[in-house]
C-alpha cells in the first residue's frame, strides 16, 4: 500500500448516526464486524447464471475476489445484475431483449453502488452484453473500477474437425435452409462448448474483454484468458487487491477513459478485426462518461491507417487459445504502440507506456509487426451515402474481396422470418440486395429482428457471394461472411432512407469510395418521404416498451435518454 493520506471514504458515516447505526444493525446480522465499517467497501458485480455456459462460472471467480479484496484490506459485497447470452435470452421477443439487457445490466449496477454509496468495484465481465453494461456503469457512477475479463469457453471436435459455436450458428441455419441434415447440428452442438466461459472466437466478447484492457479499464495481460485457467484466477486475485488501493488513490475511470484511450480501443478492436457491436458499445460508453468522443468517427479515420495484426477466427484462421499464447492484447498494444496514445493512464495507475515497456511478443506470426500485416487493409469499413447519412458498417474479413462494388434490386422484408421464407422459396436470387429493416434499436426494439439469422442461410443456399445485404439491425459478433451492411443509421422506424426502399429499387454498394446508395432520383425519394407513416411500435408493456421508448440512435451508442415519443 502507498504512502498516500487515507481520504474520507464516501460510505461511512458518522458513528451511532441514523445511516451507521441501521448499516450496522445489517451488516452485524450478517456476521460483519463493526471495525470493517471504516473499510473501503467494494461490489463485486457477479452476472453468475444457470442459463448459459458463459455465467456459470462466475460464483467461483467471485470467491477468489472477495479473499484477495478482505486481504487487502477491504470488505467485499457481491451484487448481482441480469445475465443475457445471445443464444438463450435471445428465444424470446424476436431477439430483443438481447441489447435491451445491457441497458439494464447498467442499471443494475446503479441501483446497488449508488443505492449503498459503495465505494469501488469489481466487475466479472463475461458474456457479451455484459461487458459493455458493466463498462456503462463505471464511466457512469464514476467510482474506483477493474474490470475482469472471465474467461472464453473450450471447444470441441466433430468428425476430426474444430467445432465451436459459431460453426453451431452457422450449421444450424444451413439446415433451416435444407442444405445440412439436421442430426449432424445435433451431434455438432453436443460437442461446441466443453467449459465454461465464453464463445470461442473473436465475436463480441472477446473484442470487449480486449476493449476493456485496451481502455485501461483492466489489469495489464488479463484479455482473453481461458475460463477456469490458473491463470484467469491470478488476474482475479490481482484484480481484488489493486481496487483497495485504487479506492484510497480515488482512481476513477473517468480519469482513464480519455479521447487517448477510446482511440486505442478503437484502433485495438481494427487491428484484430474484431466484432462490428464494439462500435456501439463504446460509443455507450463514452455517452455515459459524459465524453463527447465521436467513436463512429474514429472507426471512419483510423480505419485506413490500422492494419490487422491477428487473424483470429473467424476473420482469420487462428484460435483464441494462439492469440493468447502470443500474449494477447498486451502483445497487441506493443506491435500497435507507434499508433497508440501511451500517455493515456490505466488502472494500474500506470500510463499505458509504463505497462508496455517490458512486453515481449511471443509470436509475430500470429501478432504481426505493423510492417508485417495480415492485412493491411481494414477489416471494419464505416460507409456513408444517401441510405446512410449518419453511417453503416460492414466487416470485410481480410481476404481479398471478389465483389468491391455491387448494385442490384432491392427486395424487402420486414423480418428475418419472410427473408428466409423468400430465400427458402427461391424468391432471392443472384443479384438482389436484400433489405431487412425494422430491426434497429428504436424499431426492433434493441436490434432484435435476427439479421444474423439470414446472412447464414444466405450462406446455406449458397447465395453469399452472389447477393448483397442491408439491415439497421446489428449481427452477431461471429459473422463474417458476405457482403452484409449491417446498423444502418438512421433505422427504418424512425423514418430513415432505408424505410422508403421499394422492391426493384437500384442499390449500389462500394467499398472502394465507402458508400451505400438508392439510385432513385432525389425527388421522387423525398415525395416517397411525404407519404411515409411510421409503423406501429411493437411491445406496449414491460422492460421492451420502456427501452423503445427511451433509447436514443446509434450516435449516442443507443443508451436510454430522456425523452418523449
Amino acid at each position: 500500500m502507498s504512502d498516500t493520506p487515507r481520504r474520507q471514504l464516501r460510505s461511512n458515516f458518522p458513528r451511532g448516526s441514523y445511516l451507521w447505526a441501521v448499516r450496522n444493525a445489517q451488516w452485524h446480522a450478517m456476521g460483519i464486524p463493526e471495525s470493517d465499517c471504516e473499510k473501503p467497501k467494494i461490489a463485486v458485480v457477479n452476472s453468475s447464471s444457470e442459463l448459459a455456459a458463459c455465467y456459470s462460472h462466475l460464483d467461483q471467480v467471485a470467491v477468489e475476489v472477495k479473499k484477495a479484496i478482505r486481504a487487502a484490506g477491504g470488505v467485499p459485497f457481491e451484487i448481482r445484475t441480469a445475465a443475457p447470452s445471445d443464444f438463450v435470452t435471445g428465444a424470446g421477443a424476436r431477439g430483443a431483449y438481447m441489447l435491451a439487457s445491457r441497458d439494464l445490466v447498467t442499471n443494475d449496477i446503479e441501483v446497488a453502488v449508488e443505492g449503498a454509496q459503495l465505494d469501488g468495484m469489481v466487475c466479472l465481465t463475461s458474456c457479451d452484453k455484459t461487458v459493455p453494461g458493466q463498462l456503462m456503469a463505471a464511466a457512469r457512477l464514476n467510482v474506483p473500477t477493474i474490470l475482469v475479463p472471465c474467461g472464453y469457453q473450450a471447444s470441441g471436435e466433430y468428425k476430426g474437425q474444430h467445432i465451436d459455436i459459431e460453426e453451431v450458428f452457422i450449421h444450424s441455419m444451413h439446415a433451416v435452409t435444407g442444405h445440412l441434415p439436421v442430426e449432424d447440428v445435433v451431434e455438432m452442438s453436443r460437442e461446441a462448448i466443453r467449459s465454461p466461459g465464453v464463445c470461442s472466437g473473436l465475436g463480441t466478447a472477446n473484442s470487449m474483454h480486449i476493449v476493456c484492457e485496451a481502455l485501461g479499464m483492466a489489469l495489464p495481460g488479463s484479455a482473453p484468458v481461458a475460463a477456469l485457467s490458473p491463470k484467469m484466477f491470478a488476474d482475479a486475485r490481482a484484480a481484488g487487491e489493486r481496487i483497495v488501493q485504487m479506492v484510497w488513490d480515488d482512481l476513477k475511470p473517468r480519469d482513464i477513459l480519455s479521447e487517448g484511450a477510446f482511440g486505442n480501443a478503437v484502433k485495438a478492436i481494427l487491428a484484430v478485426g474484431g466484432s462490428l457491436n464494439a462500435v456501439k458499445h463504446l460509443q455507450a460508453v463514452a455517452t455515459e462518461a459524459g465524453s463527447a468522443v465521436d467513436i463512429y468517427g474514429m472507426f471512419e479515420r483510423f480505419g485506413p491507417e490500422t492494419p490487422v495484426l491477428a487473424g483470429i477466427r473467424p476473420i482469420g484462421e487462428r484460435f483464441i487459445e494462439e492469440f493468447e499464447a502470443a500474449g494477447g492484447a498486451r502483445a497487441l498494444m506493443k506491435q500497435l504502440a507507434p499508433l497508440l496514445d501511451t500517455s493515456a493512464m490505466t488502472v494500474t495507475g500506470e500510463t499505458l507506456a509504463t505497462n508496455l515497456r517490458a512486453v515481449r511478443v511471443a509470436d509475430a506470426e500470429v501478432i504481426r509487426a505493423i510492417d508485417n500485416p495480415v492485412a493491411p487493409n481494414p477489416a471494419i469499413v464505416l460507409l456513408r451515402g444517401n441510405l446512410a447519412p449518419d453511417a453503416a458498417l460492414i466487416k470485410t474479413g481480410i481476404g481479398e474481396r471478389k465483389t468491391r462494388r455491387f448494385t442490384g434490386p432491392a427486395i424487402c422484408f420486414g423480418s428475418s422470418d419472410a427473408a428466409l421464407a423468400a430465400l427458402n422459396s427461391g424468391a432471392i436470387r443472384p443479384g438482389h440486395v436484400i433489405v431487412m429493416r425494422g430491426a434497429g434499436a428504436c424499431g426492433g426494439p434493441a436490434m432484435g429482428g435476427g439479421a444474423s439469422r439470414v446472412v447464414f442461410g444466405i450462406d446455406g443456399a449458397g447465395l453469399g457471394d452472389q447477393v448483397a445485404m442491408l439491415t439497421d439491425g446489428h449481427l452477431s459478433g461471429l459473422v463474417c461472411k458476405g457482403l452484409v451492411v449491417a446498423e444502418v443509421a438512421p433505422e427504418a422506424a424512425l423514418g430513415g432512407p432505408l424505410a422508403l426502399v421499394q422492391d426493384g429499387d437500384a442499390i449500389t454498394v462500394d467499398l472502394d469510395t465507402r458508400r451505400v446508395d438508392l439510385e432513385v432520383p432525389e425527388a421522387e425519394i423525398a415525395a416517397r418521404r411525404e407519404r411515409w407513416q411510421a409503423p406501429a411500435p411493437m411491445f406496449d408493456r414491460g422492460w421492451l416498451q420502456i427501452y423503445r421508448r427511451n433509447v436514443s440512435s446509434n450516435a449516442r451508442g443507443a443508451v436510454l435518454v430522456n425523452k418523449v415519443e
